[in-house]
């Protein structure tokens, strides 16, 4: 008799946290208008003869171009991402539907930073944010492919 009340106070004690645990459920998503951006250089004269090229490599106000991605489901809500191009460079991008997830929410900006120097959607995922990682991968490369059609 004597071990049986310790024993039902300490079992009670390691199933509180097993009660209290609420997993996360994607079905609600944030929508975000942040923006990660890379400064564009001002293009300059490099000749002191005046002579200039046939085509001209600075990017113009109406080559500018933002794209959607198309909106990703995953278990743990929906991705999406709007690409903006300054000719055939990245410029910009942001995410239109992110999970209200805090791995989401910390993944974001690093998969940004990294498509933004890789110019492509060949980035790495983000440890602890894989299935976000994936997904905006997945959205990214479709508004690349929109971009060129």
């Amino acid at each position: 008799m004597k071990r049986v009340i310790p024993v039902l106070v300490l079992s009670v004690a390691g199933l509180i946290p097993v009660w209290r645990y609420e997993p996360s459920i994607g079905t609600s998503t944030t929508t975000t208008t942040e923006a990660v951006s890379t400064p564009t250089p001002t293009p300059t004269a490099t000749s002191s003869s005046g002579a200039s090229s046939g085509s001209s490599s600075t990017p113009s106000a109406s080559s500018k171009k933002v794209v959607q991605g198309t909106a990703i489901n995953t278990s743990k809500g929906t991705v999406q991402v709007q690409v903006t191009f300054e000719g055939d460079k990245i410029s910009s991008v942001s995410m239109l539907q992110q999970p209200d997830h805090p791995q989401t929410t910390a993944a974001v900006p690093v998969l940004i930073e990294e498509t933004l120097k890789a110019q492509s959607s060949k980035i790495d995922t983000v440890s602890g944010a894989t299935i976000t990682s994936d997904a905006y991968v997945q959205s990214l490369q479709a508004a690349i492919d929109a971009k060129g059609a």
